[in-house]
């Protein structure tokens, strides 16, 4: 896949909201756009941040020593192997994404911080989960639980079902006792209904999707507490993360059961 600058890219997009360098002039135009239509989303790609960072530590706590992070996009603060790395210095993390620009950075940046762990990044499309599969079984024992990971990025594919086959097909290859932690914005206020128009119109949409669909993707699986619900009320590690208003993001994690 080649870099296209001239062409905007969720994951630059959420670069440039996140404060960083690795976006290009399209990024900015739309992500600026996006801000004048929904000033807080900035405050929302932090959030979110904290949200991944909260549900990887509770999945080491709890025992999870593999990881499979999936649309990982640039690398930053509280990247998936830090966070598990430094509760579980042996657990391994794979990241999967498909952006050249991404590729670079991950390969540079996403090393294990332990002498115990692991990462390893596979180049695949998450449209195609059985390369995902693949790739990821060169570093992962697919027989033991693993913690399959999908951060907002959902909303990139048309529509809500594909998203359930994306999601169950990878769920389908790890066993019983593995996890699902997820999140992805949702259509539940009319300001970030409009930044999603502005967002589209301008060449890079991002689907909302309804609460209930995105509980759908939970299908057969166990959450737990607190379940599906805006991610700064999951498990917020002090009232500083708590929502301090409505948030349009959902998310949850749930187990896979016997």
């Amino acid at each position: 896949m080649d870099l296209r600058t001239d062409v905007p890219h969720g994951a630059r997009i959420w670069n440039y909201w996140l404060g960083g360098k690795d976006n290009f002039a399209a990024d900015r135009a739309v992500g600026d756009a996006v801000k004048a239509a929904a000033p807080a989303v900035a405050d929302y790609a932090v959030r979110s941040r904290g949200f991944l960072a909260r549900a990887v530590r509770c999945l080491a706590e709890s025992g999870v020593r593999q990881y499979l992070d999936i649309g990982t996009g640039l690398p930053t603060a509280q990247n998936t192997h830090e966070v598990a790395q430094s509760v579980a210095p042996d657990a391994k993390v794979v990241y999967v994404d498909n952006d050249p620009l991404v590729l670079a950075h991950a390969r540079a940046l996403l090393r294990s911080t332990s002498a115990e762990g692991d990462t390893l990044y596979v180049d695949a499309d998450y449209r195609r989960p059985d390369e995902i599969i693949e790739g990821a079984a060169e570093l992962l024992d697919l027989d033991r639980p693993v913690a399959v990971l999908f951060m907002g990025v959902l909303g990139y594919l048309d529509d809500a079902d594909e998203a359930h086959s994306v999601v169950h097909r990878v769920l389908e290859a790890v066993p019983p006792g593995s996890y699902l932690a997820l999140w992805d914005g949702t259509d539940t206020s009319p300001m970030i209904r409009a930044a999603a128009a502005v967002q589209a119109g301008m060449g890079s949409p991002y689907r909302l999707r309804r609460v209930d669909q995105i509980e759908r993707w939970f299908d057969g699986l166990e959450l737990v507490e607190p379940g599906l619900v805006p991610i700064t009320s999951w498990r917020p590690a002090d009232p500083a993360d708590g929502p301090v208003g409505p948030i349009d993001a959902y998310g949850g994690v749930a187990r896979k059961p016997a």
